[in-house]
C-alpha cells in the first residue's frame, strides 16, 4: 500500500533527478561521499542513473526474471567524472525512466528482487522515487546544498522501508544473524505532530501500523525526531537532531536486519 499516486512517483523520480543535478553543479566528482563509504561523488551519480537505467531495463522489456544491476553497483571504472557529462546523463535517464512507467502504467507485471507480494511497475516508480530522494541527501551533505523534502514524500519513503521489515529475510534467524521476534520486543519511531509508526515484533511475524494508538506498554525502543531526520535514521544517515531511548541493541539489530536489501 503506498501514499501516493503512480503518476506522483513518474513525476518525483524527475523532479529528486532535477534537484540532485542541482545541488552538485559545478562540484568536484572526486569528492568522497562520506555516508557511501567507497563511493566518490561521481560515482554516486553514475549509481543512481544506472539504478534508473536498470529499472527502465525491467519495465521496458517487462522481465519475469532477474536482470543484473551491474550498471548501477559496478562502479570501480567511474572514479574521474566529468559532471558535465553526468548532468546531462542524468537527466536523460530520469526522464526516460517516467515515460517508460507512464507508457507502462501502474499494474503491468515485472520481475522485481523483493521478496514483497508487488510485482508491478508500481514497485519500481516508488522505489527509484525514494532511491533518488536518499542519493540526493548524500550529494547535499558532500557539496554542502540545502537539503529540503515534502513532508508526504518523506512518510511514504518511511512507510516503504517499514514493509520491506516484514517479509521473512528481515526477521527469521539465520546462521549469521538472530532472529528479531521475542517478547516485549516493540519500537515506536515518532515524527513529532507529522507521524508515529509503530512496529511489533512480538508476534510470529513482523507487523508495523503508522499513526495507530500506542500500546499501554511501554515500548523496548523509542526514536524520536523530525520526519525527514527519521527517514535519514533508517538508512543510517547523519541525524544530529534524531533521539534514541531504551534498548539500542534491539535497535541496532532491528536496522541491520531491515536494511538487508541495501546489501543486495
Amino acid at each position: 500500500m503506498t501514499s501516493l499516486t503512480f503518476d506522483r512517483y513518474c513525476a518525483e523520480i524527475v523532479a529528486q533527478t532535477d534537484l540532485l543535478r542541482s545541488h552538485v553543479k559545478d562540484a568536484d566528482m572526486t569528492a568522497p561521499v562520506s555516508s557511501c563509504p567507497g563511493w566518490n561523488l561521481g560515482q554516486l551519480l553514475r549509481h543512481v542513473g544506472g539504478d534508473h537505467r536498470w529499472a527502465d531495463t525491467v519495465v521496458r522489456t517487462r522481465a519475469t526474471e532477474p536482470v543484473s544491476d551491474a550498471q548501477a553497483n559496478d562502479l570501480a571504472g567511474y572514479t574521474a567524472e566529468h559532471g558535465a557529462v553526468l548532468d546531462r546523463w542524468l537527466s536523460e535517464g530520469a526522464a526516460r525512466l517516467a515515460a517508460t512507467l507512464r507508457a507502462a502504467g501502474p499494474d503491468v507485471i515485472v520481475w522485481n528482487p523483493s521478496d514483497t507480494d508487488c510485482r508491478s511497475a508500481s514497485f519500481w516508480a516508488r522505489r527509484m522515487t525514494h532511491e533518488t530522494v536518499v542519493h540526493r541527501a548524500d550529494a547535499a551533505l558532500t557539496t554542502g546544498a540545502e537539503y529540503e523534502l515534502d513532508d508526504d514524500v518523506t512518510l511514504d519513503a518511511v512507510d516503504e522501508w517499514m514493509e520491506f521489515s516484514t517479509v521473512p529475510e528481515a526477521y527469521e534467524p539465520t546462521p549469521d544473524a538472530p532472529g528479531l521476534l521475542g517478547p516485549g520486543r516493540t519500537l515506536h519511531f515518532q515524527a513529532g505532530t507529522a507521524a508515529r509508526w509503530l512496529i511489533d515484533l512480538t508476534g510470529a511475524r513482523p507487523t508495523w501500523r503508522r499513526d495507530g494508538d500506542d500500546s499501554s506498554d511501554e515500548p523496548a525502543v523509542v526514536v524520536r525526531g523530525p520526519v525527514k531526520d527519521i527517514l535519514m535514521f533508517l538508512y543510517r544517515r547523519p541525524t544530529p537532531h534524531v533521539e534514541v531511548r531504551g534498548d539500542t541493541d534491539l535497535l541496532d539489530l532491528w536496522l541491520t536486519r531491515t536494511g538487508f536489501w541495501l546489501e543486495a
